[in-house]
């Protein structure tokens, strides 16, 4: 046993204020996993949500596992002490379900160390019924499950309010050995068990197709009335550490043809005023600060109300970006009544052609317009989001960036002089992956060559602007995305090499297989695509004539409930 590991552990429980697991014993026990530290964790609203979900239910138990922090991992590599449990400091092979919440491909790197702390085979076929089932939810379990399907039992394919449920019960009432209960899984409405699909690839590598069954549909709450969604256990240690989360809506209308996010979470739901009250009421008892969740927060109907309530209970709002084109000067009071000093903003591309390639909809008028209304509203700094290596992009985009760069930046600054104050200008810029489940699922990636030449561009522009600085994404890290979110499952072989520190190419090689196969390779329009294993609801041939309006720089209208457009409303 490390005494220093375990007193760790009691000082980060008793900082925490909120939900309890219910005692042991009569329970099915889940060990809930993030494959990250616990202060990205704690940061994670859908891991906090779902905890709270299996612990609100009288049959079960949830306890909490995270990759151990930096010094601590030296602590269980010097004492060899196992990974073990927040709440009871129990052992992984304690519980009944193992079930691991992934937001981020980057993160499956930690998983061959995850699995070795935890004294478990890495591959599902090593592990036989002496070990508990291993279950995969999160973002990436329902974007593209198939790089992990050597490693997971199961994926929860959906949201997990519809589909914790009905497969808590089965696994509830189930009598048999593991190979039967996993024969039995695929009846539950969203559970994939990659097990029971075969898949058949031609001579170049591309998929030939998959045998075992029909696409597993991914289940998504029809009302989000009717569950709650807010940081139900609070700590100072994450990025949050000041505030409350809670929810406002889930899904965007907008159609931006880049956002995995925007097509993965259709329809777009929001919550009631009336519900959303007593949730923001129970954060506001827990930290001044409320930070509203949602990936279009100025498309909430009634975020001015909402702004405005919270305000008038004394509590000060966060949001992480602003809608440029529904920006109002209400919402950039709200912030600065907050206490806000810097909001961010997505212009996302420098030209109006790209914008309209991306299906923006945004105007250069309106970006300069939002940044006048958040200057003039008293906000000291601003933060812009771009995307560079975008489809059909060209050094004349970004020269337009930087451009558009520049008449931002003139007109913050003398929005500002009458306050008498000069804030900065930062640039957050990332490369762009192309995604499933988007109109850009069959584009390639921009090559490393072509992304290295147009950061040093940028780089070199903006060094020279007063009160501006850039960030970029690591490039390395956008490929490594770029990779496993596009792969199949032969790239898990990889996973074990990248994690004991090899790069990319050299894992590639040493396993066979060709990065640029899967990362800088156009799709044609028949290919089958590793994560058609699932159906998201949106048709195919709807992505498909969503990237031939980008390629003719055509803009689709946002959607409207049942507009029986896309397929996901029929």
């Amino acid at each position: 046993m490390s005494h220093k590991l375990i007193d760790k552990m009691r000082r980060r429980l008793a900082d925490e204020d909120g939900l309890q697991p219910l005692p042991w014993g009569g329970r099915l026990s889940v060990a809930l996993v993030y494959p990250n530290t616990y202060h990205h964790a704690m940061s994670n609203l859908g891991f906090l949500s779902v905890y709270q979900i299996l612990n609100s239910r009288s049959d079960t138990r949830c306890e909490r596992f995270f990759l151990p922090d930096a010094d601590d991992l030296q602590e269980h590599e010097k004492t060899g002490y196992p990974l073990f449990s927040l709440e009871s400091g129990r052992l992984l092979e304690d519980f009944d379900l193992i079930a691991f919440s992934i937001s981020f491909e980057n993160d499956y790197l930690n998983l061959p160390r995850l699995f070795e702390l935890g004294r478990l085979p890495l591959w599902a076929s090593e592990r036989d019924d002496q070990y508990p089932l291993v279950l995969c939810g999160g973002v990436c379990a329902f974007l593209n499950p198939e790089p992990l399907a050597e490693i997971m039992d199961l994926f929860a394919v959906g949201e997990a309010e519809v589909i914790l449920p009905d497969l808590l019960a089965h696994l509830g009432r189930f009598e048999g050995d593991q190979d039967e209960l996993l024969g039995s899984l695929p009846s539950v409405p969203g559970i994939y068990v990659p097990s029971q699909y075969q898949v058949d690839y031609h001579e170049d590598g591309r998929i030939a197709g998959y045998r075992g069954g029909a696409p597993v549909q991914r289940q998504w709450l029809a009302d989000l009335d009717t569950s709650v969604c807010r940081s139900f256990v609070q700590t100072r240690d994450t990025e949050f550490g000041d505030m409350s989360l809670v929810e406002i809506s889930r899904g965007c209308s907008r159609g931006c043809r880049f956002c995995a996010a925007g097509y993965l979470f259709l329809p777009p739901r929001e919550r009631s005023f009336d519900k959303l009250v007593p949730q923001l009421q129970e954060g506001l008892e827990q930290r001044k600060r409320v930070g509203l969740v949602s990936p279009a927060v100025s498309d909430h109907p009634d975020i001015g109300r909402l702004q405005g309530w919270i305000l008038e209970q004394g509590g000060e709002v966060a949001v992480a970006s602003l809608r440029i084109d529904s920006l109002t000067a209400q919402e950039v009071e709200s912030l600065k009544a907050s206490g806000h000093r810097t909001v961010a903003i997505a212009p996302e591309a420098g030209s109006q052609r790209l914008r309209n390639v991306i299906n923006k909809g945004l105007n250069e008028e309106q970006i300069l317009d939002a940044v006048n209304l958040i200057a003039g509203g008293g906000i000291l700094n601003l933060k812009l989001y771009f995307l560079i290596g975008l489809p059909s992009e060209t050094e004349a985009d970004i020269d337009e960036l930087l451009e558009l760069t520049i008449r931002i930046r003139n007109q913050w600054l003398e929005a500002q002089k009458p306050l008498g104050r000069l804030g900065n200008l930062t640039l957050s810029i990332n490369p762009f992956v192309p995604k499933p489940f988007t109109p850009f699922q069959w584009c390639a990636m921009a090559g490393e060559k072509v992304l290295e030449k147009r950061i040093r561009k940028i780089r070199s522009v903006i060094a020279r602007l007063p009160n501006t600085d850039v960030i970029f994404e690591s490039l390395r890290s956008a490929v490594l995305q770029a990779f496993f979110s596009r792969g199949d499952r032969r790239t898990a072989r990889v996973l074990p090499l990248l994690s004991a520190g090899k790069k990319l190419p050299a894992a590639c090689r040493e396993t066979g297989l060709d990065p640029a196969f899967y990362v800088f390779r156009q799709r044609e329009e028949t290919e089958v695509l590793p994560w058609e294993i699932l159906d998201s609801g949106v048709r195919r041939e709807y992505l498909w004539r969503e990237y031939q309006r980008a390629l003719h720089e055509q803009l689709t209208p946002p959607c409207h409930p049942h507009c029986h457009r896309c397929g996901i409303c029929l």
